[in-house]
């Protein structure tokens, strides 16, 4: 599906990827984790193709040097310098950081925005999809998204890069800031997502203990390196990472 060999960006001086090398096979959940700067943003960024339009714009502008090396194949193909747009409509899309939903439309007018990528079947059929996964922005879809919830918002972001028929999704940091409630139905809904559709996600958080129970696999980020990867079994069996990424703390500690 998608294959992301020594990966390293550059912000001026600055290192935010070192020798990055990431994996997403068809159908597969892959865990991406580490603290805030370890390098998640800027890697979902290189994968969906938006660091090179940030790159662009800063050279135009002669802004922040950025530089990007590496390689990025997709379903046999190298797209390193693609565009993101390009990107999009072979499907890869980022679903980003912090939801960036459009604040005065509504929720349906969100995810037909969304849609643009697919046809008036698709865009049906995924509209009908989204309200089924997510019941509680159906409720609400005349509702402005600036005055949802944080979780109705995620739900409305995650539901508006399904509209856009993606075959990889790139979720970047969708639990941030939320109740464990809401997190536990999202991570719920993301494993659904994967089973019911077949679609690979590629998932980033800081805490991994909510998300380890449905990833196939993982990463470790620190400081812009992928210091430890494996299946979650593997992760779960090594105590610094059960203690540093997934709050599990040995013996004598408090999980």
């Amino acid at each position: 599906m998608l294959e992301a060999t020594d990966l390293m960006v550059f912000y001026e001086n600055m290192l935010a990827l070192n020798n990055v090398s990431i994996r997403c096979d068809e159908s597969r959940i892959v865990g991406v984790f580490g603290a805030n700067s370890a390098g998640k943003s800027t890697l979902m960024y290189t994968l969906s193709g938006i660091m090179e339009d940030i790159r662009k714009k800063e050279e135009m502008s002669g802004g922040e040097r950025i530089t990007v090396l590496g390689r990025i194949e997709y379903m046999g193909k190298e797209i390193t310098r693609l565009k993101p747009s390009k990107r999009a409509r072979l499907g890869i899309v980022l679903c980003p950081e912090r939801r960036r939903i459009f604040n005065e439309s509504s929720v349906l007018e969100n995810l037909r925005i969304g849609g643009y990528l697919a046809s008036p079947k698709q865009a049906k059929e995924t509209l009908d999809y989204v309200f089924q996964l997510f019941p509680a922005i159906e409720k609400l879809k005349k509702r402005v998204g600036g005055f949802l919830s944080g979780g109705e918002q995620q739900m409305l972001a995650v539901g508006r890069a399904l509209m856009a028929q993606p075959k990889l999704l790139l979720l970047d940091e969708p639990l941030m800031g939320l109740s464990p409630l809401i997190q536990a139905i999202l991570v719920r809904s993301t494993r659904e997502i994967r089973n019911q559709t077949g679609i690979s996600i590629i998932v980033t958080e800081q805490y991994a203990r909510p998300v380890i129970p449905i990833v196939d696999y993982a990463f470790i980020l620190e400081n812009g390196t992928a210091v430890l990867e494996g299946t979650k079994q593997e992760m779960l069996g090594n105590p610094d990472v059960r203690s540093a990424y997934f709050g599990v703390e040995e013996e004598g500690g408090k999980s």
